[in-house]
């Protein structure tokens, strides 16, 4: 897994704007092999994934993952009110891998999703209105992805990727039917190469974005976006290495758009300094979280929103000395244009953009400490996140963004036998937003322990989540006591709802070495 923070835009599409997250897919081994987990939770929760993967030829390979996952609704506050959704979900992704003889690559890729999820108020139960209100969703997700890579003798490598995906949802919010497609599609191209201290990667790419209501047309919408982009990375000294890249895309709907971003690192001793600075933008959709979580019902129609602009920028420090590891890093960033929900009436609310910026400041340290086969990781996260607020006069804090969050976690592992853990989170306190019983959230601490024992090619594995029985429903209701504009019943979740947590199960290895 990569993680690249910040406005990643350049190489990675406009809407990267908090940064990217690559997951790398695992490719077959040389020999047949496959895995078989079975977990189950206190919760009334299963879970089976199972993978095998194997050699067809001299260049070919393939793995198949599929997984069945399901949980029951639960009411743990008897308020007739489901604290946790129950759903059921099936999952299947086979994955066709070629690798030829002068080092070209490929892979090509198909998932499958179909899910039930179903939450509100419970069997024989009503909302504060007196009435039954269910929320409930149907999903159905496919998905087909290619990546290939061959070497260009004399330039460098050219890199191919592209990928669709279709997503239909069936939803259901109280005597409410909302029916929808999604469908998004990526190609690209590149090439890259090395030229004595200098790296330079350039490529064309094209995306497309198309969403359908059938009974809400009126949030339609279609984005087509060709892009080109290039990046450049020059070590100008033993210690100190330059990087600069430049994206450009022509939105159907909001014209021609430069994504730029800079960043340098510095080797001294132990230490790694790097420092960034980066620009991207967001064309608006009507999904924000609280349409997304309540439906289209409440939402008013509004005029052509402006593209959401973020600056970002940001410096890390790192130091290594033998068992020692630290980091710290200060961030910021600006986001011109954020979209807001706005409430219109006690029925109904609306999008708009921020009559101003939506300014994030923070800081975050991490130390780890390695002995021998245990590791200790401590961290702590400061943020400062301010934006105009959608429906008063001036400025107010981010709901839903803790001041100040920590973590401690104590890891033993010894390859071959097993790991034990032990972890503390602490959150701090959120502003709250629309909550009639408090304007701030409570700061709570939660504890989890895990161990997992191997025996060959058997594991089995515990977890404890929340030993502290943290849950939200013991400070507050959840309910709200009539229902809120944008037609939800319940208060934002600023804790967990489902309290501890127990898991536990086996993992069966076949074949390898």
């Amino acid at each position: 897994m990569e993680i690249i923070k910040g406005a990643a835009s350049a190489l990675y599409g406009p809407s990267a704007l908090g940064g990217v997250i690559n997951l790398v897919s695992r490719r077959p081994a040389s020999e047949p092999q496959g895995e078989l987990l079975l977990n189950a939770t206190s919760r009334n929760g299963q879970d089976v994934t199972g993978y095998v993967a194997s050699p067809i030829s001299e260049t070919l390979s393939a793995s198949v993952t599929a997984g069945y996952d399901r949980q029951s609704r639960q009411d743990l506050n008897d308020d007739g009110w489901a604290d946790m959704p129950g759903f059921e979900r099936f999952t299947v992704r086979p994955r066709l891998f070629w690798d030829g003889a002068d080092g070209s690559k490929a892979l090509l890729t198909f998932g499958a999703m179909a899910e039930q999820r179903d939450g509100g108020t419970m069997p024989g139960a009503a909302a504060p209105d007196g009435q039954p209100f269910v929320q409930a969703q149907r999903s159905r997700r496919y998905d087909l992805g290619l990546t290939a890579e061959t070497p260009l003798e004399g330039i460098g490598t050219l890199h191919l990727r592209a990928s669709g995906v279709t997503q239909s949802h069936r939803h259901r919010f109280g005597e409410t039917q909302e029916n929808d497609r999604h469908r998004t599609g990526l190609a690209e191209a590149s090439i890259g190469g090395e030229a004595g201290a200098t790296t330079w990667l350039a490529g064309v790419a094209i995306q497309a974005d198309d969403y359908r209501s059938k009974a809400y047309s009126a949030f339609d919408y279609s984005y087509t976006v060709p892009s080109l982009f290039f990046q450049g990375e020059q070590k100008v000294a033993d210690r100190l290495t330059l990087a600069g890249s430049a994206r450009w895309d022509g939105h159907s709907d909001y014209g021609s758009r430069v994504s730029p971003r800079l960043s340098a690192l510095y080797k001294p001793g132990p230490w790694t300094i790097r420092a960034s600075l980066g620009r991207g933008f967001y064309a608006p959709t009507p999904f924000v979280e609280e349409i997304e979580a309540n439906g289209f019902s409440r939402l008013v129609p509004y005029a052509k929103l402006k593209a959401e602009v973020a600056d970002s920028a940001s410096i890390d420090f790192g130091y290594v000395h033998g068992p020692l590891e630290a980091n710290v890093s200060l961030f910021a960033s600006n986001i011109d244009n954020a979209v807001q929900l706005q409430t219109v009436d006690s029925s109904h609310v609306t999008l708009i953009n921020a009559a101003g910026l939506t300014k994030t400041r923070g800081a975050e340290v991490l130390i780890r400490y390695r002995w021998d086969a245990v590791t200790l990781t401590g961290s702590y996260v400061h943020v400062d996140a301010r934006e105009p607020d959608p429906d008063a006069a001036g400025r107010r804090t981010v709901p839903l963004t803790p001041r100040d969050s920590a973590g401690l976690v104590a890891m033993w592992e010894k390859h071959g036998r097993g790991r034990i853990g032990i972890e503390a989170y602490y959150t701090g306190r959120q502003s709250l937003d629309d909550n009639p019983y408090r304007t701030r959230s409570r700061p709570y601490v939660q504890l989890g322990a895990m161990g997992e024992l191997v025996l060959g090619k058997v594991s089995l594995f515990v977890n404890a989540e929340n030993l502290l029985n943290v849950r939200q429903t013991k400070f507050d209701p959840l309910l709200l006591r009539s229902r809120a504009p944008t037609g939800a019943w319940t208060v934002d979740a600023w804790a967990p709802t489902d309290g501890f947590v127990l898991n536990g199960g086996v993992r069966f290895r076949f074949g390898g070495e």
